[in-house]
């Protein structure tokens, strides 16, 4: 959407049963295609008749998939030059050694890194450098500032103005919600008020919820699950807790911030560079209950605290981790790959097949 509306033609590809292409806008531009597995010939095939067709400047995949996809649906066009292939990478786990994965990213020509801390990783797997670039996420602050102010005590009949520590993210081994129970368990020891409210589905919801009840903390923490309100709720945490051990960026932490909240978070992969520790929240180090403990101890204690780092965060988000400024570079890289000024594109709209 950021795309056309700095005027540019944009073609999304998508599967067609997928969220995003749920929440795409109908049209000519949005194109049903999937590949079944990495090494899908028949979608790579139909993806290099639209690429033949469409005549982009610019080839973007965001998933490994995609990427396979991509690469193949170049190589099997034998017309010179090709669309340059652009890349998102906004998880920092290693890229898989395989021959199939070093050739396919053999053929990407530039790495947008949602992190300087993916970029470096990248590096470390070896890409080169120059085909390398840091994009940050970016979110849609208009969107955080129309969700309407939840009220987290009414909805989960907690008693009236306990203070809520929030966490938002899939239940999943790597968000380490684990160690924010552990750590929930030290704080009621400081402040026996407190209640933890962790928003999220996943793999681990049972063995969560055994350890929450192991630790007879069924009182204080709750795990609600999925909640399409996430946002509106999160607006009414005191403070928001984020307890990875491995991170992208942390959209959920920008979001958190651009609602003004004060954050404690793991110092893991691109979450230094979004909160500035001692400014914006705290930072602590991964898989270590008793720092996380402490951190939220001290700023559900220190209401000032708490304002100055919202109010930080807030200022932070809007300076640095806008949507329009994440388009903007994005922009770019487009322009620089393709060798040409920002344009708009007036192409004729296509038929996908």
């Amino acid at each position: 959407m950021g795309l056309r509306a700095a005027g540019h033609r944009a073609a999304l590809v998508a599967h067609p049963d997928g969220e995003l292409h749920r929440r795409a806008s109908e049209g000519p531009d949005l194109i049903p295609l999937a590949s079944r597995t990495e090494m899908d010939f028949a979608a790579a095939w139909r993806l290099s008749r639209l690429v033949r067709r469409l005549k982009p400047d610019v080839v973007h995949a965001n998933d490994p998939h995609a990427v396979a996809m991509a690469a193949l649906a170049l190589s099997l066009d034998a017309r010179s030059p090709h669309p340059a292939l652009a890349v998102t990478r906004r998880v920092q786990t290693r890229m898989q050694q395989h021959a199939f994965s070093r050739w396919k990213y053999s053929l990407v020509d530039r790495f947008l890194c949602a992190s300087e801390s993916i970029r470096q990783s990248l590096m470390a797997d070896g890409i080169p450098a120059e085909r390398t670039v840091v994009v940050r996420e970016g979110i849609d602050i208009d969107r955080v500032d129309r969700a309407p102010a939840g009220n987290v005590h009414a909805e989960l009949w907690l008693p009236h103005g306990v203070p809520v520590v929030g966490a938002i993210g899939s239940l999943s081994t790597h968000k380490g919600h684990a160690d924010l129970i552990e750590a929930a368990a030290l704080v009621l020891k400081a402040t026996p008020d407190a209640r933890f409210v962790i928003i999220g589905e996943g793999e681990l919801h049972a063995t969560l919820e055994h350890r929450v009840k192991h630790l007879h903390l069924e009182r204080h923490v709750m795990l609600v699950g999925f909640r399409p309100d996430a946002l509106s709720l999160l607006k009414s945490f005191d403070v928001f807790a984020a307890s990875s051990t491995s991170e992208g960026l942390g959209v959920p932490v920008l979001e958190a911030m651009a609602c003004g909240k004060p954050v404690v978070a793991t110092a893991v992969g691109g979450v230094p560079e979004v909160v500035a520790n001692g400014e914006t929240g705290l930072l602590v180090p991964p898989r270590s209950p008793d720092a996380m403990a402490t951190a939220l101890v001290r700023l559900l204690r220190d209401q000032a605290t708490r304002e100055a780092f919202g109010q930080a965060g807030r200022a932070r988000v809007e300076r640095l981790f806008t949507l329009e400024r994440m388009v903007r570079e994005t922009l770019d890289v487009y322009a620089a790959l393709a060798g040409i000024p920002h344009r708009a594109d007036t192409t004729t709209p296509f038929e996908a097949d």
